[in-house]
C-alpha cells in the first residue's frame, strides 16, 4: 500500500481558518448573547432560555437533510467546499442583526434571527468538518487535521474574548460596543477564511455511485453501537462545558465575586488553556489511544471543575491555577470525537460499501447543537429553583453552585465510564483500512478495460526462497 501524502501544517492552517470565525459565533452564542439579552435588552431568563433552547433543537432536524445533501453533491469544487461558501452570506447577514440589536427588541426577533443564524451555522460547520474527515484516511493524521481544527476554534474564541476588554480599554466602550465588535469579527473574516480555505485545500474526487442519503440512512447509522458510544459521550462531554459556559458570568460574578469585565478575563485565561491543551490531546491518543485519551479529560474536567467550589473568592493565583487545569481538556472531545468519526466512515464504508461521510458528521453537528442547546436550557431551571440575576437569595446562589461545577462534573464522569471500552482502536482500524484497500484495488483492476489491465503481482519471494 502506497504511503499517503502528509498535508502540510500551511495547508491545515488554510483548512483550519474558518473555525476562526465560527468559534467566534459559537461561543458568543452560548456565553455571551444570552447573558446580554437578558441583562442588556431586557428580555427575560425564560423568553431567551427557551428562544436557545428550542430553535437550537428544531435546528437538529435540518442535520441529516443537510448531511444527506452534501453526500450527494457532486461538483467541481467538491462535496463540501460550495456547501461552505454558500453559508456565508447567511452568517453575516445574522451576526449582524444579532450583535447589533438595540434596546426594544422583542421576541420575535430574537427567534427569526436565531433561524437564520443556526441554518448557517450548521452548514459551515458541517461542510468544514465533514471535509477534513477525507484529506486523510490514517488514524493518526486525522487526529493532527482535527487537532488544527481544535486550535483553530480555541484560537477563534480567545480572539473573539480579547474584543470586549480591547474596546473598553482603547476605545472606552461599554459592554454593548464589546458585544458588536464580536459581531464585526465574525462579519469581515467569514468570508476572508472560507475563501482562503477553498483555494488552498483540496478535496478528494467523491466516490462515483449514487446511494440514498436521508433521515432512513441517519437513524440506520444511529443504531451502530460505535455511534452510539461516540454520540453519548460527545453529547454529555458538549453539555457540561456548554452549561459551565452559559453559567460563568453568572457564577463568577454572584459567587465569587469578581466583576463582569474581569470575569471575562478569567474566561481567555480557560481558553488560552484549552489552546495549551489542543497538541497535548492528539499526542496522548497517539501513546494510549483517542478513547483512553478521551475517557482521561472527562476524568480531568470533573475534578478540575468542582475544584471551582474552594477557590478563594476574587482573583487570585489559585483560582486561576484550578481554571487553567480545568481548561486543558476543552479541546480533547471536538478533535478526538471528529477523528473517531472519521475511524467510522472507513468502519461504514466496508460493512456497506457506501461512504456516508456527511451524514456521519450531521450526527456530530447534531449531537453538539444538543448539548449546547441544553446547556441554554438551564437558565429555565436556574430561573425555577429560585435564581435572580438582580436579587441575591441563599437558594438561588446554592442553586448556582451547584449547576455550575456538581452537574457539569458528574457528566465528565459518565463520559469515562461510558468510552473506556470502545472497541474500534487504532489496532482494529488498521485492519479494517487494510480490508478497504485490498477490496478498492480489487475493483479497480475489475472496472479496468481489458487492453489496460496489468496482471496481478506476484507474490515477493519469501527468504527461505
Amino acid at each position: 500500500m502506497t504511503a499517503e501524502p502528509r498535508r502540510s501544517n500551511a495547508v491545515l492552517a488554510a483548512y483550519a481558518s474558518p473555525t476562526l470565525p465560527l468559534a467566534g459565533l459559537g461561543l458568543p452564542l452560548v456565553v455571551y448573547l444570552p447573558e446580554y439579552y437578558v441583562s442588556e435588552l431586557g428580555l427575560s431568563l425564560s423568553v431567551v432560555g427557551t428562544a436557545f433552547l428550542l430553535v437550537r433543537l428544531a435546528d437538529i432536524i435540518l442535520d441529516p437533510i443537510l448531511g444527506g445533501l452534501m453526500d450527494r453533491t457532486r461538483s467541481r469544487w467538491g462535496r463540501f467546499r460550495p456547501w461552505l461558501a454558500a453559508s456565508v452570506p447567511l452568517l453575516m447577514a445574522a451576526s449582524y442583526a444579532l450583535f447589533m440589536a438595540k434596546p426594544g427588541i422583542g421576541p420575535i426577533f430574537l427567534w427569526a434571527w436565531l433561524i437564520v443564524v443556526y441554518v448557517g451555522f450548521s452548514m459551515a460547520v458541517l461542510a468544514q468538518t465533514a471535509w477534513g474527515a477525507v484529506l486523510s484516511s490514517d488514524y493518526q493524521q486525522r487526529s493532527r487535521i482535527y487537532g488544527f481544527w481544535s486550535a483553530g476554534n480555541v484560537v477563534g474564541m480567545i480572539l473573539v474574548l480579547l474584543l470586549p476588554p480591547l474596546v473598553a480599554f482603547a476605545f472606552k466602550g461599554d459592554h454593548a460596543a464589546g458585544v458588536q465588535a464580536m459581531g464585526w469579527f465574525i462579519i469581515v473574516l467569514m468570508p476572508l477564511t472560507a475563501l482562503l480555505a477553498g483555494v488552498v485545500v483540496g478535496e478528494p474526487a467523491a466516490p462515483a455511485q449514487k446511494h440514498e442519503a436521508g433521515l432512513k440512512q441517519y437513524l440506520g447509522l444511529l443504531k451502530r453501537p460505535t455511534v452510539q458510544k461516540l454520540l453519548a459521550a460527545d453529547l454529555l462531554m458538549g453539555l457540561a462545558p456548554g452549561i459551565g459556559g452559559a453559567l460563568f458570568f453568572f457564577f463568577f460574578e454572584r459567587i465569587k465575586g469578581i466583576p463582569k469585565d474581569q470575569a471575562g478575563i478569567l474566561l481567555l485565561v480557560y481558553f488560552v488553556a484549552a489552546l495549551a491543551g489542543a497538541p497535548l490531546w492528539p499526542w496522548i491518543a497517539k501513546t494510549m489511544g483517542k478513547h483512553v485519551s478521551l475517557a482521561i479529560a472527562g476524568i480531568m474536567y470533573a475534578v478540575f471543575q468542582v475544584a471551582a467550589v474552594i477557590t478563594p473568592n476574587g482573583v487570585n493565583a489559585f483560582g486561576i491555577a484550578v481554571l487553567v487545569l480545568a481548561g486543558l481538556p476543552y479541546s480533547a472531545a471536538p478533535l478526538l470525537v471528529r477523528s473517531m468519526m472519521a475511524d467510522i466512515g472507513d468502519e461504514e464504508r466496508l460493512n456497506t460499501g457506501v461512504d456516508r461521510t456527511g451524514l456521519l458528521y450531521a450526527i456530530v453537528n447534531g449531537t453538539v447543537k444538543l448539548g449546547f442547546a441544553l446547556a441554554i436550557g438551564v437558565f429555565l431551571v436556574l430561573e425555577k429553583l429560585g435564581f435572580d440575576p438582580k436579587i441575591p437569595s441563599a437558594q438561588g446562589d446554592t442553586a448556582l453552585i451547584v449547576l455550575y461545577t456538581v452537574v457539569p462534573a458528574a457528566l465528565g464522569v459518565l463520559v469515562s465510564v461510558i468510552i473506556v471500552r470502545y472497541p474500534l482502536d487504532a489496532k482494529r482500524h488498521a485492519e479494517i483500512r487494510a480490508q478497504l484497500d485490498a477490496r478498492d484495488a480489487a475493483q479497480a483492476h475489475a472496472q479496468a478495460s481489458p487492453d489496460d489491465r496489468l496482471p496481478a503481482p506476484s507474490p515477493a519471494p519469501s527468504a527461505a526462497q
